[in-house]
């Protein structure tokens, strides 16, 4: 059995204990809808979908791709919407800075997407994937809908492509490839934005392209690794690298939401004879589906969801609207393969909230309120104070004693800081060496303060310190450290 092609809901379909009375042919499991019994890669032409379901999806992608490529661009506070430049270690989500020292702030969010992906996908299937994934919007309501524009629909790309090589059949290819060349440039270059930030990408484009050599290698290779995918690699891309469909199976259960074919109405399949009534074909024990393979001729990945839930299927709802077309043409209810759960076919029985959802969702939302604690709590710089290496402590006239310390403060903001230190837990003075400190956007600033403490609030040895770090009269941070002084004997 082929190891990537095993994936299958535990009750949806047959092959799980919900036998339908008439199933598909089992071979289905032992073999990969893109590749013939020799392993080699079998073309997919699926027919160009319509219907509700896809006019949804498609202004949905309008929305999605706007966001995309418009996303480098947009600023918020002089901030990128996003910008994950792994290089420097700096990263900007909506307009905020994070730097390492946020480091923890992301892994919580790490486990805040992980845990959401989860409850998502145990509730609602593949939503995901069909709905929002880039891969799946760019290949079939971007690339795909070139090729339907230049070769037509599915009947005419397969006779175009058993076609004999001509000078038509060599313009409408070139062009097509020519296009999706231009279109994946595009899209590495909206990728590399969200890199290294638009105002670099541009300086590599308008520049001399031998300063930045690096940079054109990676723009090459986006350029070349999407024009790969849509190109030539396609559904693969979802069947043999993304992981997600392999873990539907842990995922998903008898109550999730996922595309599915109502085989207690649909089975026993068969065609629909001339002039015969749905009484007689139900008298026959016939059901509702005309085994008219609408629903495989157009799915994106070729497999027949009738079959049950299968690693392949993206949930993108071709099938659902094809079938609906169909049932329409036919005088039968809508509906016969739709978004449903095992026990919404089995047993009629809504979407309910199981144990396991109800502890993931608990989870979710505990994750959130971390997230969201230290999201709000963060401070707009990160200071640190350490005692000046190499000195000890020292008498003052006035009989107080002095400590020198080093002070390093980094601005998380791209707006100008000035900082004022204050003691809080003690009376004494504290005394920035030089000039105020003034933080520049993004930068590090270090400086030297002197702090000096009478006796009466200095303890043996080691006075723990507090101390404020305001920005225009507004605390930032607070600070910990130690007061070295003469040690009393005892």
């Amino acid at each position: 059995m082929s190891s990537t092609h095993t994936s299958s809901l535990r009750g949806i379909g047959p092959g799980s204990g919900a036998t339908p009375p008439n199933p598909g042919p089992e071979d289905f499991r032992n073999r990969l809808s893109t590749a013939d019994q020799e392993g080699r890669r079998k073309w997919l032409f699926p027919r160009k979908p319509h219907g509700r379901f896809h006019q949804a999806r498609a202004w949905l992608s309008v929305v999605l791709l706007a966001i995309m490529f418009a996303g480098p661009f947009v600023r918020i506070h002089g901030n990128p919407l996003l910008l994950l430049n792994i290089v420097e270690r700096k990263f900007v989500i909506l307009g905020q800075i994070f730097w390492p020292q946020d480091m923890i702030i992301f892994a919580v969010a790490l486990l805040v997407y992980i845990t959401g992906i989860i409850v998502f996908t145990a509730a609602y299937g593949r939503l995901w994937c069909g709905w929002l994934c880039p891969q799946t919007v760019l290949m079939e309501m971007v690339f795909r809908k070139i090729e339907y524009l230049l070769e037509g629909d599915a009947h005419k790309q397969r006779a175009l492509a058993r076609s004999p090589w001509n000078a038509g059949k060599i313009l409408r290819k070139g062009v097509k490839h020519a296009l999706f060349f231009a279109l994946s440039f595009v899209i590495g270059n909206t990728l590399l934005a969200y890199i290294i930030g638009t105002e670099q990408l541009f300086q590599i484009i308008t520049d001399n392209p031998a300063k930045h050599l690096e940079g054109l290698g990676f723009m090459s290779l986006f350029t070349l690794v999407f024009y790969g995918i849509f190109a030539r690699f396609r559904e693969q891309a979802c069947t043999f690298i993304c992981p997600y469909g392999r873990l539907q199976s842990t995922l998903l259960d008898e109550n999730s939401i996922v595309v599915a074919y109502d085989y207690n109405r649909g089975e026993l399949r068969g065609r629909l004879s001339r002039n015969q009534t749905w009484d007689q074909r139900k008298a026959v024990g016939r059901g509702d589906c005309i085994d008219c393979k609408e629903c495989v001729n157009v799915c994106p990945t070729g497999i027949d969801i009738r079959n049950g839930t299968q690693m392949e299927c993206v949930h993108c709802t071709a099938c659902i609207d094809a079938c609906d077309d169909v049932m329409v043409r036919v005088s039968r209810p809508k509906g016969l393969i739709r978004y449903a759960s095992l026990n919404g076919i089995e047993k009629s029985e809504p979407l309910r909230v199981t144990p396991r959802l109800a502890g993931y969702t608990v989870l979710l939302f505990a994750l959130g309120g971390l997230l969201a604690f230290l999201l709000f709590s963060r401070s707009d710089v990160e200071a640190t104070i350490l005692r000046a290496q190499g000195t000890l402590f020292q008498k003052m006239p006035d009989g107080q004693f002095s400590n020198l310390y080093t002070i390093r403060v980094v601005n998380k903001t791209s707006r100008e800081i000035p900082i004022e230190l204050k003691l809080e837990n003690v009376p004494g003075e504290l005394q920035v060496m030089g000039k105020e400190i003034v933080v520049a956007p993004q930068k590090l600033a270090q400086t030297s303060v002197l702090i000096k403490l009478p006796t009466t609030v200095m303890k043996s040895g080691t006075t723990p310190l507090v101390v404020g770090v305001y920005a225009n009269g507004r605390k930032l941070q607070t600070v910990k450290t130690g007061f070295i002084g003469p040690r009393e004997d005892r």
